[in-house]
């Protein structure tokens, strides 16, 4: 058998009167995934995870930066922590509503709205962009944007883009004195990256010039392989290098970032986030319109959650243009995920085994399975998984056909169990942290809930009955009831785990209430435990309300109330961290 690995056989046939030729690839994989007893060394590990636009810090500059995920990994590793995790670092358009990291542009390349500026090298020869930086006006605008309770995208974007602009150009004046080693190390990136890296760059070049919609650009723009986007991306040569350089000092502070985690003692160290699927207008489906079904959408079925199901307004991907294709893509979205990672979740795994497909323009109602080949995908994930030392987290949740969990186990990725999902099936009441499965990744809550102070005071209840998505007053009323009882049942928990006191139940406060259920998910046996930011902050506000667009509730903007440096240095932040098994603290 040939090493685990890519291998391509190509035959020829030659006859007298015709030549044949053929091609197969053949794809070596291992049994398992990269299991945690390997890369934990048989220990089990905590760490943090955040949403990283949401952050404030006394350097970033109005959203969460790679800069702040090196601060979280040092503090982290002052607690013995494993990780630090955080939602999709996908490219956006970083503008209007199209800003949610679960429905991106691209899943192969990153948003350089994570940039921290002030660490690209260029900046110490660039006056030009010093002195920009200094002026009066920058700082009142930056001033603003670290103030703002929201994130507005589009205005963040605006303060960066003229000093990345200039950063650029000295990067070239520089380069053009002979290649330095900065820049032979831009010309290995564009080597390893391309031809997908220069595709991209293209269409953000081309979008700034015809619009972010590329099924609505001129017809010849459509075809990315075709002679008009070539002649385009000649003229616009600058600005097609400009975005190729963003991704090159991009994939450079993640890696410094991941650096900085092993340097604290996080045995995984940074833990990323792939998404289900990429925007119908982007650059992943106008450089490969053959791998999507361009009349279906994906989502999910009704269900006890949601009468009408769901559609994430996502292109579907057909299964069997993928598998003629020896999964290029599929390689490509796993390589980009696993770099500068040592765990990567995927975005409802459940979609590799089935996807729910919505005919365009339908509601979820009309919806269907499509079957994929599981096996296949799942071997590519394992072969990927075990090349990068890197664990998987399948986010299982929702209705999970029967023996999924079993494929899930055999393959070795570590399931997803939610606290606040984990209950006994006919009684209700919390399963004991004993019966949480080893192979799992345990959590609080996920960024489609409420934070936990949110979720004791109905913080979402409230804001889905201020958008609308509650008109029903019966209904908000009975959803505020169910929570009531399922807040008691909680406390209950963590009475009889002796986590909080029996006398005081009737005044147990929510810092109590915080560091109870950080030390009862941290006794789990659970593999890896990640405590959120917003947790330990004591946010209350979710960041996203499944099902309400943005138009009624700005999903994906909430900015936390305090700076991870007042986090880490209040009082009350060690406490909030729990006590457990995994980890210090």
């Amino acid at each position: 058998v040939p090493p685990l690995g890519y291998h391509d056989l190509s035959v020829r046939f030659e006859c007298p009167d015709q030549q044949v030729t053929g091609r197969q690839r053949l794809i070596v994989v291992p049994s398992q995934c990269m299991v945690p007893e390997a890369r934990l060394h048989g220990q089990r590990g905590f760490g943090l995870t955040t949403n990283l636009y949401t952050i404030r810090s006394e350097k970033n500059w109005g959203a969460g930066d790679i800069g702040d995920v090196a601060a979280l990994a040092r503090w982290v590793g002052e607690h013995d922590g494993a990780f630090v995790g955080m939602n999709p670092l996908h490219a956006l358009r970083n503008e209007g509503h199209d800003v949610s990291p679960y429905s991106p542009i691209t899943r192969l390349f990153r948003n350089p709205l994570y940039l921290r500026v002030e660490d690209i090298p260029e900046l110490a020869y660039d006056e030009s962009a010093r002195t920009r930086i200094g002026s009066r006006a920058f700082a009142d605008e930056l001033a603003a944007l670290r103030e703002a309770p929201m994130l507005d995208y589009a205005r963040a974007m605006a303060l960066r883009t003229p000093v990345l602009e200039s950063l650029h150009r000295t990067f070239h004046e520089r380069e053009g004195n002979g290649p330095s080693g900065r820049g032979r190390a831009y010309a290995s990136y564009r080597r390893r990256e391309d031809p997908q890296l220069t595709r991209f760059a293209t269409y953000m070049a081309i979008s700034e010039r015809e619009g972010p919609d590329a099924r609505l650009w001129p017809i010849e723009l459509r075809d990315a392989r075709g002679g008009a986007v070539e002649e385009t991306g000649e003229l616009l040569v600058a600005r097609v290098d400009y975005h190729r350089w963003l991704q090159f000092e991009l994939d450079r502070q993640l890696g410094c970032a991941a650096a900085t985690a092993a340097q604290a003692g996080l045995s995984l160290g940074l833990y990323q986030d792939l998404a289900v699927g990429s925007a119908a207008s982007g650059s992943d489906v106008w450089s490969d319109p053959e791998l999507f079904c361009h009349g279906a959408t994906v989502g999910a079925p009704p269900d006890m959650y949601s009468d009408e199901g769901q559609n994430w307004g996502l292109p579907a991907m057909n299964p069997h243009v993928l598998r003629a294709s020896g999964y290029d893509y599929w390689t490509r979205l796993l390589r980009a995920g696993f770099r500068h990672a040592g765990a990567l979740r995927i975005d409802h795994a459940l979609g590799l085994f089935r996807m729910f497909w919505v005919p365009l323009g339908e509601s979820a109602r009309a919806g269907a399975f499509v079957k994929s080949f599981s096996e296949e995908l799942f071997g590519i994930l394992a072969l990927e998984s075990v090349r990068h030392g890197a664990l998987v987290v399948g986010e299982d949740l929702g209705t999970v056909p029967p023996g999924v969990l079993e494929v899930l186990a055999r393959w070795g990725t570590l399931g997803s169990r939610v606290l606040v999902f984990e209950r006994e099936l006919h009684s209700g009441r919390f399963r004991n942290a004993g019966d949480y499965p080893r192979v799992a990744l345990a959590t609080v809550n996920t960024h489609d809930l409420p934070p936990l102070v949110g979720w004791l005071q109905e913080r979402d209840i409230a804001i889905r009955s201020e958008v609308g998505d509650l008109s029903d007053p019966d209904v908000a009323r009975g959803m505020r009831a169910s929570r009531s009882s399922d807040r008691d049942a909680l406390i209950e928990s963590l009475i009889e785990a002796g986590l909080l006191s029996r006398s005081a139940r009737d005044n147990v406060t929510s810092d109590e209430i915080i560091a109870a259920v950080h030390t009862f998910i941290r006794r789990t046996p659970a593999a890896l435990v990640g405590l959120s930011l917003d947790d330990i902050a004591h946010e209350s506000v979710p960041v996203n309300i499944p099902g309400v667009w943005q138009d009624r509730y700005p999903s994906w903007s909430r900015r936390m109330r305090d700076t991870i440096e007042a986090i880490i240095a209040a009082p009350r932040t060690e406490a909030a961290l729990g006590q457990g098994q995994h980890g210090g603290a």
